[in-house]
């Protein structure tokens, strides 16, 4: 029997929400290889065609608001708590609902339609059933791919490597998937399965492998070939403060009887005569304003390919406390450029490129009795001539690396006679990480090209086409703890062995003979390229911090503190001291430090890590990623949002109370699980800076001014019922309550939805603006109990003067008293607007043109003869101006002497 360790790439639930258990896969045994294995389906719905309606309502009445309504609508049933017809309750909640349901299934077609079009992608799959067509691989769906995947493609499943068709048996493949790194990582196939003749035979062979069971250790696998889910909840603690303000008020006006009679029932009566203390429409109208605020993000031309997936929570976007994103690729998109050579006294940039190819040039132009490599391996006592230290950095970049150029043609590999030509277009390389293709990319531009690799030799040629050979003797990899690598080499054109090393410039500048420009470059370049921010990587502790610096994360005057490696509770106490004695300073922690750090010292370290301006984690695994954030929420209790590019930052999206994915080079996954999908990691500043804050301030407003609305007629009614003997009599009936906050009111008010303080352009150039929010000012106890002493105010006004101005008869109080609430309504949205859209005002328009109209067929309610006369003109006039002017003057001397940020910007 040939056991071998073999590498696998585990993803952690493959078992979808079942067990975790081992996995066999049979090759060659026919009786087995057809077993069952868990579907490779991706689903990130809430829920199924069964579930939908059922999950929506119980996801709506689980919360007090709508759950208060559902009551107040059964109470109708009850004859002596009856005060009108069944439908002014039950249609307005029943519109609710409706609303409700066609949001959550719009949003559940459209993620639907994104995990088909994962789930509906073509892969070859390794088949006996395809011989019958003279193939050994028929085509399958992403959900159907259980094993034998190939063919130069993104592998959506576990994976086992056991062949390939490189005759040198080596592969490159990437984990970003998994670890988020980009890099092509060099990998060998299991020896007996390479040697087979052809990819067919795998399935002849009696083998299977064994893997372990899925777990959260990414970075370890154990397996053997053998052959024989804020502002929703700030309005529902608001709901239940009217509430209780409701039972207050009933309980007072059953009080003021002297509970005479069946005052048990007086109560009950009094809770739903009140019951527009609590607005039904308030759910409704920030609902659509989800919708809306949604529909202006994906139709944004300067954030194109933006996708909102969660409407339901675009306000929390403007009141991010904390911003959590994945590393370098996020940021660089991991596209790297080679920019600048320095050798010692002489420097070449973007500008001067053409002189370091001139100097490849006439390297490789000499006579022949004078090979290059003869005069550049002159005595180092001989001082070499600018002309040949250009050329060696160049043949020593084009050689110390990792890199392997493979030739494709029409989209297949290994091509024989394009590898024997060497030719430019069917060369691509593949090598462990960006910076590697960049450099050798470059050699290539100024004339030395890496035309074929394997592992025991390297082919360059020359600008006339000659190839030169070497053949590889050493190869020193690179590891984080070295932080360099090295190659020796053997010239067969010469003979001559040579070793050269390359590596990061903390590690080089103590190898390499001195140069003060390396400090000077180096300084220069942080203080060139050099908001609260904590960055979350795989990615190795140098290339974290630079990234972070460049992406001025990490601001020129800060400071930086390296947590130095910890492994013990007593070396985690002493760091932790010696970084409590900072100020001002950022953090830069390893994931296996910070495990230390979280299991000894978890409140110690995330009362400081919360204090610094920036923290970087680098080193880390997908599973602390989504703990950092869980942390984060619990101790500072602030809204977090996480940004990732790749499947390795699903668990922290997701975790995070907003997620978003960036579609980039590595796949769909984090765009799939996240709350908003954006193309590129800059537009997440406009997201946040001008569609987050203008949805929060615009929903606060709204919810505010829903609120009024409520508390005005239900102050109306209150002051009614007192001034006649308290009685539970409504003061409005029928439509015209259904009126008041439907065709009457609805469309000025939710016209607020398009109201902004500033220009976008503003918002993103004073981050001050958005900061400003964090404090929740636009929604908070103050600014809801002056909206609540506005309300009493006018209702209070209007009735008081309905009362003392009518004539004669009941029904004129009531035209009287309705009028003037309309156009007071009408008025306070126009007070309330900072910036006119042409919406609006044909919104105001429309609304009193529908009330005018509808008077013809209200004369149930309305004397129609009264409503024509001066006498009537002249009250409303006086009783809206009363209600209104004062509230004016005083937003007016408010705005003069105490103006809000915003005001001092766009004055």
């Amino acid at each position: 029997m040939d056991s071998r360790k073999c590498l696998c790439c585990p993803w952690l639930r493959c078992c979808g929400n079942g067990e975790f258990r081992p996995r066999t896969v049979w090759l060659g045994h026919p009786e087995k290889r057809e077993q069952r294995y868990p579907s490779n389906v991706v689903d990130n719905q809430k829920y199924n065609i069964f579930t939908f309606l059922p999950g929506v309502l119980f996801n709506q009445f689980k919360y007090f608001f709508n759950l208060y309504f559902l009551l107040l609508a059964c109470s109708q049933f009850v004859p002596e708590l009856r005060l009108g017809a069944l439908y002014t309750y039950w249609v307005p909640l029943g519109f609710v609902l409706i609303i409700t349901i066609i949001r959550e299934a719009v949003e559940e077609i459209r993620c639907s339609m994104r995990d088909k079009e994962v789930n509906s992608q073509i892969y070859s799959k390794l088949s006996t059933r395809a011989a019958f067509f003279h193939s050994n691989y028929q085509c399958t769906f992403h959900s159907y791919i259980h094993y034998f995947s190939l063919q130069n493609q993104r592998v959506p499943a576990d994976m086992i490597f056991l062949r390939t068709s490189e005759r040198n048996g080596s592969c490159f493949l990437r984990t970003d998937q998994l670890d988020g790194e980009t890099d092509w990582k060099l990998r060998l196939p299991v020896s007996c399965t390479q040697r087979l003749p052809t990819a067919g035979d795998l399935l002849q062979i009696r083998s299977y492998v064994y893997a372990e069971e899925p777990n959260i250790d990414i970075h370890s696998f154990v397996g053997t070939f053998t052959r024989i889910g804020l502002f929703d909840l700030e309005v529902n603690c608001l709901t239940k403060i009217l509430f209780g303000a409701l039972i207050v008020v009933s309980l007072v006006m059953v009080a003021l009887q002297h509970f005479a009679g069946r005052w048990y029932l007086q109560i009950f009566r009094f809770l739903l005569l009140f019951s527009n203390i609590i607005p039904i429409s308030l759910r409704v109208n920030l609902d659509m304003g989800k919708m809306v605020y949604s529909w202006m993000i994906r139709k944004d031309s300067k954030i194109p390919g933006t996708v909102v997936k969660a409407s339901t929570i675009p306000e929390q976007l403007g009141r991010i406390s904390y911003l959590l994103t994945d590393k370098t690729g996020t940021l660089t998109q991991n596209e790297m450029v080679f920019r600048r050579l320095h050798l010692g006294t002489v420097a070449y940039g973007m500008d001067s490129m053409d002189e370091v190819q001139s100097h490849v040039f006439s390297a490789y132009t000499q006579p022949l009795h004078e090979p290059p490599t003869t005069r550049s391996l002159l005595s180092t006592k001989v001082r070499k001539t600018i002309s040949s230290r250009v050329h060696e950095a160049v043949k020593a970049i084009a050689l110390c690396h990792n890199v392997t150029p493979v030739y494709e043609s029409n989209g297949v590999t290994d091509q024989a006679e394009a590898e024997q030509h060497y030719e430019d277009s069917c060369r691509v390389y593949q090598a462990s990480s960006p910076d590697e293709v960049a450099l050798v990319q470059w050699t290539e531009s100024v004339g030395l090209t890496l035309v074929g690799r394997d592992l025991s030799s390297v082919h360059l040629r020359t600008p006339g086409g000659q190839i030169l050979n070497f053949t590889i003797l050493q190869i020193f990899p690179f590891t984080y703890e070295s932080k360099r690598m090295g190659i020796i080499v053997r010239d067969e054109s010469t003979g001559e062995i040579t070793f050269y090393m390359k590596g990061a410039d903390v590690v080089m500048a103590g190898i390499v003979q001195y140069n003060d420009w390396l400090e000077e470059e180096y300084n220069i370049f942080f203080l060139f390229f050099l908001p609260k921010v904590w960055m979350l990587t795989g990615d190795k502790l140098e290339t974290a911090t630079c990234t972070a610096k460049n992406a001025h994360i990490v601001t020129r005057t800060q400071d930086i503190h390296i947590f130095r490696p910890v492994t013990t509770r007593g070396e985690a106490h002493l760091e932790l001291n010696a970084f409590r004695r900072k100020h001002d300073c950022a953090l830069v922690i390893s994931g296996d430090s910070l495990e230390v750090c979280l299991k000894f010292y978890e409140y110690e370290f995330m009362e400081l890590a919360c204090q610094c301006p920036a923290v970087i984690c680098c080193r880390v695994a997908p599973t602390q990623k989504a703990q950092i954030v869980r942390l984060l929420q619990e101790r500072t209790g602030k809204l977090t949002c996480a940004v990732g590019d790749g499947g390795n930052d699903v668990s922290m999206i997701q975790e995070a109370d907003c997620g978003v994915g960036v579609e980039g080079k590595e796949g769909k996954q984090a765009s799939l699980a996240a709350d908003f999908s954006v193309t590129q990691f800059k537009h997440l500043g406009r997201l946040l800076m001008v569609h987050g804050r203008n949805s929060y301030k615009r929903s606060a407003a709204l919810s505010q001014f829903v609120i009024h609305r409520s508390l005005c007629i239900s102050t109306m009614q209150a002051v009614f019922s007192s001034v006649f003997y308290f009685a539970s009599v409504p003061l409005y009936q029928g439509f015209l309550i259904i009126g008041y906050s439907t065709i009457y009111t609805m469309f000025p008010v939710f016209s607020l939805v398009l109201d902004k303080d500033v220009k976008s352009e503003v918002a993103m150039l004073y981050p001050e603006l958005y900061k400003d929010l964090l404090k929740g000012r636009p929604l908070s106890f103050k600014t809801f109990l002056i909206w609540v002493l506005i309300s009493i105010y006018q209702g209070s006004i209007i009735m008081y003067g309905a009362l003392l101005l009518f004539e004669s008869e009941f029904v004129h109080i009531v035209a009287i008293s309705f009028t003037s609430l309309i156009l007071t309504e009408l008025l306070m949205v126009a007070l309330t607007i900072q910036t006119w859209h042409w919406l609006m005002i044909v919104a105001e328009l429309l609304s009193l043109a529908c009330y005018i109209a509808s008077l013809v067929f209200l004369h149930e309610f309305i004397d129609i003869y009264f409503i024509t006369t001066l006498s009537f003109l002249w009250k409303v006039t006086v009783i809206t101006l009363i209600s209104c002017l004062p509230l004016y003057i005083l937003k007016y001397l408010r705005r003069k002497f105490s103006p809000p940020s915003y005001s001092k910007l766009t004055s």
